[in-house]
């Protein structure tokens, strides 16, 4: 049975081609392409490729300044805020939560819309593996350039999974029987009606956004189409903690707001979504409301 693609890029000594991220003893990294017979620089001296390559991962080099550089492969994590970049990336925090809340499977038949740099669509592939299918739609071909040049430079080739159109997904989308919808553009509202022709019932629509106008308008659009659930918004944040003996304290910096997560889960043809209970607060749609039930 082949190993799932990539995978072997993961495991074993380094070799010729291998992505290696270098950490220095002030925990900064750097990240190169291992080539036979090129050497590595940096303002603390350099070393020859050719000693790391067929050396363990976890290897520990000296540069000729005498400075210890720890050797690992970058995880995908590392791998996606290194990379080169066309537009913003989806920050590993939000692309977690993503894989997680948006349900994504093994063999799941995904559509993404908004690629940007690739940083979602390797995420995806990944957990999708070679049985699924993910097709991305973005709309600037420079962006599906860069985005295509980062995911098969991660992979090592392209990806069985993926296929990539650029334009406009509510223009262009011909899949059905989609398990999962993701979403990350500027108004994913002009996509609802697509996408939900598309979806399978119990299927997840996940749409990030960056902004609380974006926010509430995806919301409210949501639920008005009325065939999904009651979408669900929130944010992540992320807080690292200093450990230091009895010195143990949180950082004084934080990867704050990136962007916020709605999802809502595709109802069946026909049914209308169950009565909210709750009741909105006084002046939720006053006069001042330019939502998408502003009538």
């Amino acid at each position: 049975m082949s190993e799932p693609t990539g995978a072997a890029r993961r495991r074993g000594p380094f070799k010729v081609g291998d992505q290696v991220q270098l950490t220095d003893p002030k925990g900064r990294h750097y990240t190169f392409t291992l080539e036979a017979g090129k050497n590595f620089h940096t303002h603390k001296g350099s070393f020859p490729h050719d000693e790391l390559i067929g050396a363990p991962e976890g290897s520990v080099v000296r540069t000729t300044g005498n400075v210890a550089y720890l050797a690992l492969r970058p995880l995908l994590p590392d791998f996606v805020l290194s990379m080169p970049r066309g537009a913003a990336v989806v920050y590993p925090k939000d692309a977690g939560q993503i894989l997680a809340f948006a349900d994504i499977f093994a063999g799941a038949r995904v559509v993404e819309a908004g690629v940007g740099s690739g940083s979602l669509s390797a995420f995806l592939l990944r957990a999708i593996g070679d049985h699924g299918m993910l097709h991305s739609y973005e709309r600037r071909e420079d962006f599906a350039e860069i985005a295509t040049q980062n995911v098969e430079r991660y992979f090592g080739g392209p990806h069985p999974a993926w296929q990539l159109t650029v334009g406009d997904l509510q223009d262009n989308l011909s899949d059905t029987e989609v398990d999962r919808v993701i979403l990350d553009m500027l108004a994913p509202w002009e996509c609802l009606d697509a996408v939900s022709k598309a979806l399978v019932p119990g299927g997840i629509l996940c749409c990030y956004v960056a902004t609380t106008t974006q926010l509430s308008r995806t919301v409210e659009s949501i639920r008005e189409i009325g065939c999904f659930a009651e979408p669900q918004p929130w944010e992540s944040m992320i807080r690292n903690w200093h450990v230091e003996g009895l010195a143990v304290r949180p950082d004084h910096r934080m990867i704050g707001h990136t962007g916020f997560l709605v999802t809502a889960r595709r109802l069946a043809d026909g049914v209308e979504p169950p009565m909210r209970r709750r009741r909105p607060a006084k002046g939720a749609y006053g006069d001042d409301y330019e939502g998408p039930n502003k009538d």
